[in-house]
């Protein structure tokens, strides 16, 4: 029964696939074409259903692994299972929905922040960046915010791509809601210059973080 109902519901997935949504999403190094409200309505149909999401992660397809992240009980994976997902969620969007899905309500979401935050591999660091950002808002305590902001001046500059993103969105984080620190914080971003001249449309904040801790700022006032 269980085969059935995978069987299905990768049928319906294969259904969705759009020439054009994928030909968008490999700009962004992701290799679906399925659109995301579609796959969203077909999660909320199907409820919480924690085997049938490890099937579909275990196929190795992206939407199908997009889909199984909406359906699974985040609490319900181990500390080595998370690690091992992260490992393997090599594109974009499966990696940042299993952080913000899954990782982020887990009980190991501290423990594997610690681990991953200095991983070799930089999009694992990437997701310690993220789960650090989180803290920074929520529980700023555990962390040495002067400390995060000595390690963002001196690496990311030269990170690569999806940890640069990652860092620079601790940086703009630690600016937004911590005034003891923003100063340095624009003067950070404003001496590196990380992604100052990244292309914005209208109606859109910039991620150059100077520009970005003062809108937020200011909208908060």
């Amino acid at each position: 029964m269980a085969d059935v109902v995978l069987d299905e519901v990768m049928g319906e997935l294969a259904g969705l696939e759009d020439p054009k949504i994928r030909a968008v999403n490999e700009k962004h190094a992701d290799d679906h074409g399925v659109n995301l409200g579609k796959l969203r309505a077909i999660a909320k149909r199907l409820k919480t259903q924690q085997e049938l999401a490890c099937r579909l992660w275990e196929t190795g397809d992206s939407a199908a692994r997009l889909l199984a992240i909406l359906i699974c009980r985040p609490k319900a994976f181990g500390r080595d299972e998370l690690d091992a997902m992260l490992r393997e969620a090599r594109t974009p969007k499966v990696h940042d929905w299993l952080v913000n899905y899954v990782v982020k309500k887990s009980p190991h979401s501290e423990e594997l922040r610690l681990a991953w935050f200095a991983d070799p591999d930089p999009v694992v660091a990437g997701a310690g960046w993220a789960l650090t950002t989180e803290r920074v808002t929520k529980k700023p305590d555990v962390l040495d915010l002067p400390g995060l902001l000595d390690v963002i001046e001196a690496e990311m500059k030269d990170a690569p791509e999806r940890l640069q993103w990652a860092m620079n969105h601790c940086l703009a984080q630690i600016g937004i809601d911590h005034p003891e620190h923003r100063a340095r914080a624009i003067d950070i971003g404003e001496r590196l210059e990380v992604l100052k001249d990244y292309p914005t449309p209208p109606g859109c904040t910039s991620p150059f973080a100077p520009i970005w801790i003062e809108e937020i700022v200011r909208r908060r006032k």
